[in-house]
């Protein structure tokens, strides 16, 4: 099996879109993580907040990567398509938690919101096994981070 030929076009898409959804939750951000946010009890765990840009930053071009792997994978029929519809159900939910978060000032409905996302990267996690074990690893991280913001988030609307 040789070395695949890299495809920028598709590459920069993929990176861009995803980016482009982590625009959008950061637009709503902005005006509440000054504000807003500050006057909010936090758990203990909490990471000071110029910690989120560059793990989200970090999370993006993993999760850019990953959907350029299996956009450009022609192998896992069905799964694949399945994983590629369940990829924009996250990317849509995942700008959506800083909508209800940030920009409605929601900690409830935010928490109710992330669980589904956090459902979602699990059910891309566990897809992506069945036809390129690249992309699960790319999107561990991710899986990671949005179990410890499901935490805080949950923590914050309890706090509050």
């Amino acid at each position: 099996m040789g070395i695949k030929k890299l495809q920028v076009g598709k590459l920069i898409i993929s990176l861009a879109v995803v980016q482009a959804a982590g625009l959008i939750g950061a637009l709503f951000t902005a005006g509440s993580v000054g504000t807003w946010y500050t006057t909010l009890t936090r758990p203990e765990l909490s990471p000071p907040n110029w910690i989120f840009g560059p793990v989200w930053t970090t999370l993006y071009l993993l999760i850019g990567i990953a959907l350029y792997l299996v956009w450009t994978r022609h192998v896992g029929g069905h799964v694949r398509v399945l994983w590629l519809r369940l990829f924009w159900v996250q990317l849509v939910l995942n700008a959506l938690w800083s909508i209800l978060f940030f920009g409605l000032q929601r900690p409830d409905l935010a928490f109710l919101e992330i669980i589904a996302l956090l459902g979602t990267i699990v059910g891309l996690v566990a897809l992506a096994v069945r036809f390129d074990r690249r992309v699960s690893a790319l999107l561990l991280p991710y899986l990671l981070w949005v179990s410890f913001a499901s935490y805080l988030n949950y923590m914050i609307w309890q706090l509050n």
